[in-house]
């Protein structure tokens, strides 16, 4: 009896910028309902899997699925499939309004009632954005932009949520703040979640799957809070060595 394939499959993936090879024959594949997470050195090419996922970045060779079928490799058209990506360093448009950020996030969306309905979800999970919602992004503070940036995404209605590097350089109340509301989008709405972060303890923690990538490469992979206590990653990555 064949079994049915991942939600998003990434088979033999090689991705190049110019001669330097990027991602090397990279495998990995995440469920439906599950938040996975890569973790990895700066350069490690975490970012590039992301980016190459939504079809910002092309790849040479290879194949990434979603349930069953190729995404296209423009970026549009990867979003009408229902993937999004939040960029790392929150990318939002600072001169246009909260307001304004958001409808960019449904402008596939014709549906007022629908537009109307999703913005609500966001204000419920962000209530600073309803309240700064004249206000133009670039005057948010960093973490209200990083908030922002997710509302955009959502207002898609994401099958899957793309998130790099969603704790750089915020404080780490707010940190925890957007890591509840991930979990909660991923329990409440089933949502599925790939995050690639630089805070490897606590993406391991929240993740049903992760995978470490080591210079372009699928190194070690698992579930999260096994590799919490694996000694290879704890050496590496969570600064903890074994006595």
């Amino acid at each position: 009896m064949e079994t049915a394939p991942s939600f998003l499959n990434i088979a033999h993936l090689d991705v190049f910028y110019g001669g330097i090879h990027a991602l090397h024959d990279v495998n990995l594949h995440v469920d439906q309902g599950q938040i996975a997470s890569v973790i990895g050195a700066n350069g490690a090419g975490k970012s590039t899997l992301l980016k190459t996922i939504a079809g910002v970045k092309d790849y040479r060779s290879g194949d990434i699925t979603l349930q069953g079928t190729t995404l296209p490799k423009q970026p549009h058209e990867v979003v009408k499939t229902g993937v999004m990506l939040v960029p790392e360093g929150r990318r939002i448009f600072a001169p246009l309004t909260v307001n304004e950020n958001l409808m960019l996030g449904a402008y596939s969306v014709n549906d007022r009632a629908k537009i109307a309905q999703r913005m609500q979800e966001v204000f419920d999970l962000f209530p600073v954005l309803k309240s700064r919602v004249n206000q133009p992004g670039g005057t948010l503070s960093g973490g209200e932009q990083q908030m922002l940036a997710v509302g955009r995404a959502l207002m898609a209605a994401p099958r899957l949520l793309l998130l790099d590097e969603p704790s750089l350089g915020l404080a780490p109340m707010v940190v925890d703040q957007l890591f509840e509301t991930f979990v909660r989008l991923n329990q409440e709405r089933g949502l599925t979640i790939l995050l690639v972060e630089q805070n490897a303890a606590l993406a391991l923690d929240i993740s049903h799957r992760s995978f470490v990538l080591e210079t372009g490469e699928v190194k070690i992979e698992g579930r999260g809070p096994e590799l919490l206590d694996d000694p290879r990653v704890r050496a590496s990555y969570l600064g903890v060595r074994q006595a």
